[in-house]
């Protein structure tokens, strides 16, 4: 009786540490994302991540569209630059227009 309740609680332990070590994985993926793209561009990374953000959500990719969600939010903690809304809703809007439509996004001018 005791060697499965002990059995029982290793196997809770293993599945708790799996757990663990996935969440530090994302953890780390997301960090390391979020200083990729403000190395590449301090002043765009922001929006930079919610565009694959949204990217991700068009296309259906959950997965996806909540890493790049979590890495917008992380560059808006480390970063020092402005983020503006109504750039990220222009944002989100050509991407839906992309996905819809199947056209290719716009060139900032």
């Amino acid at each position: 009786m005791i060697s499965k309740v002990i059995r029982i609680l290793a196997g809770m332990f293993g599945q708790i540490s799996n757990w663990l070590k996935r969440r530090r994985a994302l953890r780390s993926r997301r960090n390391e994302d979020a200083r990729l793209l403000l190395a590449r561009n301090p002043h765009t990374a922001y929006y930079d991540a919610q565009r694959l953000a949204a990217r991700a959500r068009f296309s259906g990719d959950g997965k996806s569209f909540l890493h790049w969600a979590s890495v917008a939010a992380e560059v808006a903690k480390i970063s020092d630059n402005p983020m503006d809304m109504k750039v990220v809703q222009a944002i989100v809007t050509e991407e839906e227009r992309r996905a819809t439509h199947g056209s290719t996004p716009a060139r900032p001018t």
